[in-house]
């Protein structure tokens, strides 16, 4: 075919070689044998780069372009806050700023002890590894540049500020030990990373045990989509032992290169305003905060909103515990002065006066209020956003029992997201397993909804989604959960009926009633337990039963509901196998979307 034939594709940095057939409209057979025969063995999931999809799309006749990155930040949401303020910012005042970087990974694969060793290689600071307090953030200067590392560790943490519009780091260390190789936690970490916009490092640790195996572990990144620098790919994958401290200096270097790319810039005289990255309360200090400064310049004296506190700053410190005045863009110090305890990933900014403090306060704590009553995307919700120009795609987050149900779950979803026009849909994370507080984190940072498949909802995970909104639906059957996908994509999905749990109460005793049968001796801990509600009776963390209260009783008095605090009697309807240490759950079912 001459040049002038080719029909021009677009094809995005990265796909599996599913999608890239059905993108060129030929079988995956035929993709993977034009692979094969340029020395690339690859599987039909297995994704692949731009450059190797274009290898295929011209010897089947096309003329590949690459989708434009612009395209792609755009669909991925809101931007947060505090970038949103230096992107109005006059340019000619914006000047560089030390980057910002998060650590994440599976568990033991060594992240504390690369913070720990990096900490270490700080010898500008005066003595090396001075830091004297832990404040959840510290910088270190390496070739007389600064980098801001949030001490933070675990990608719940990290969604959990995304969720809150501040997503901190701008860039993320992925850790990966090279005699383990890929775990769950990885993909999880990789994939809220991924959906956060925010550039990967991989910083392959451990290379100096004796069973470490980096081509495999090249190959597992690969696999999901973090192609190594060194096979052609666009992922910096830097070997290093924390243990023995050997690549440090690369991977620092890595880091600047990628930061230098990125043009990570702010206004030091502009608005201040930056991210809470923890708070405790300290019993001779009082509240005490780490704030990270994006832009402007935090001074002693300033008046600050933070989450749901407000208050002038009475002191500052930094990570040596010394008393500083100011503190300027990508910098993190330790406050006092808030009259509340803010919680982590939440915003902070300096406003003019405690009266407009405590006004943001007020409108903060009415709008957390109206948020219980309302809920994120469900599936129902979806084709009236669709309609309305409000969603481009559905994001969804997957959890199957075993692997042999994932995949089938997949393939169905991306045949069906190739057939939809106008919408597509987006798989964030798919794994094996319970709902976790991971998946909801996520979910709700992504504004995604959790689909799961012969899987239970953890009991975290399901306080979580009732907290931040987050709808989940689980399924007994693979054609159901496609058939409702489909539904929702037509508009035509029946509303969804949810379980909110109301009050919660501890059986302290039991004891016989007069009419013949047990009652419990209960204590509410939390919310409230109302007659004739359905309720779950959890024993040891597993229900054991699920029924509806018959009565209440407080003192002598037959009572519609108790509230938190309350001493009561309950009796179920037909179940009276108490026992001392039960759990009783009062939840209704409300109906949403539609």
């Amino acid at each position: 075919m001459s040049k002038t034939e080719q029909k021009t594709i677009t094809l995005p940095y990265s796909l599996s070689v599913r999608e890239l057939a059905g993108l060129l409209s030929t079988s995956a057979v035929t993709v993977i044998k034009i692979l094969m025969s340029n020395g690339v063995m690859a599987s039909i999931n297995q994704q692949i780069d731009f450059d190797t999809a274009a290898v295929v799309a011209t010897e089947l006749g096309f003329e590949p372009q690459l989708f434009q990155e612009e395209e792609v930040v755009e669909e991925t949401g809101e931007i947060p806050l505090w970038r949103r303020v230096i992107l109005e910012e006059d340019a000619k005042n914006l000047e560089p700023r030390p980057p910002v970087v998060t650590i994440l990974g599976h568990v033991d694969h060594g992240k504390t002890t690369l913070l720990d060793a990096i900490r270490h290689t700080d010898v500008a600071g005066g003595e090396v590894g001075g830091i004297t307090q832990h404040i959840g953030a510290y910088q270190i200067v390496h070739k007389d540049r600064v980098i801001t590392f949030l001490d933070t560790p675990g990608h719940a943490a990290f969604s959990s500020m995304r969720a809150r519009g501040a997503q901190g780091a701008d860039i993320v260390v992925l850790v990966v030990a090279a005699d383990d190789g890929v775990q769950p936690q990885t993909r999880e970490a990789a994939n809220h990373a991924k959906a956060a916009q925010v550039p990967i490092v991989v910083a392959l640790n451990k290379i100096d045990k004796n069973d470490a195996n980096q081509d495999r572990v090249k190959r597992q990144l690969a696999d999901i989509g973090l192609q190594s620098d060194d096979w052609e790919g666009d992922t910096f994958v830097m070997p290093v032992s924390a243990k023995a401290k050997k690549g440090l200096d690369d991977l620092l270097e890595t880091i600047l290169l990628v930061a230098d790319n990125l043009t990570i810039k702010a206004n030091p005289k502009g608005a201040c305003i930056g991210t809470v990255v923890e708070a405790q309360l300290d019993k001779s200090t009082g509240n005490m905060a780490t704030l990270l400064v994006q832009n402007g310049t935090l001074k002693v004296g300033d008046v600050v909103v933070a989450g749901e506190g407000t208050g002038k700053i009475k002191a500052m410190f930094d990570q040596r515990n010394k008393r500083v005045s100011k503190a300027g863009p990508s910098t993190p110090v330790v406050v006092m002065g808030l009259n509340a305890l803010p919680e982590a990933g939440d915003l902070f900014q300096v406003v003019a006066n405690e009266r407009e403090g405590r006004a943001i306060v007020a409108e903060r704590k009415a709008e957390r209020e109206a948020k219980r009553h309302t809920k994120r995307a469900t599936l129902e919700e979806l084709f009236s956003q669709y309609k309305s120009g409000q969603a481009k795609d559905l994001r969804l987050i997957l959890k199957a029992d075993v692997q042999g149900s994932l995949e089938p779950i997949m393939n169905e979803l991306e045949d069906l997201g190739e057939k939809q026009k106008g919408l597509a849909i987006k798989i964030l994370h798919a794994e094996t397993g319970n709902v976790t507080e991971s998946d909801v984190m996520l979910a709700a940072a992504s504004n995604a909804i959790v689909l799961g498949f012969d899987v239970d909802i953890d009991q975290g995970a399901r306080r979580l989604a009732d907290a931040e909104g987050v709808s989940i639906r689980l399924y007994k059957i693979i054609y159901r959960l496609i058939e409702d996908v489909q539904k929702a994509l037509n508009g035509m999905l029946e509303p969804e009926l949810v379980e909110r749990v109301i009050g919660k109460a501890a059986i302290l005793a039991t004891f016989k009633v007069s009419k013949g049968g047990t009652a419990a001796g209960c204590r509410v801990l939390t919310g409230e337990m109302r007659r004739n509600a359905p309720v779950r009776l959890i024993r040891a963390g597993e229900e054991i039963v699920k029924t509806e209260i018959s009565s209440i009783r407080r003192e002598k008095d037959d009572v519609r509901e108790v509230r938190e605090g309350m001493e009561c009697g309950i009796t179920l309807k037909n179940f009276e196998e108490f026992e001392v240490g039960d759990m009783l759950e009062c939840f209704v079912m409300e109906k949403f979307g539609g």
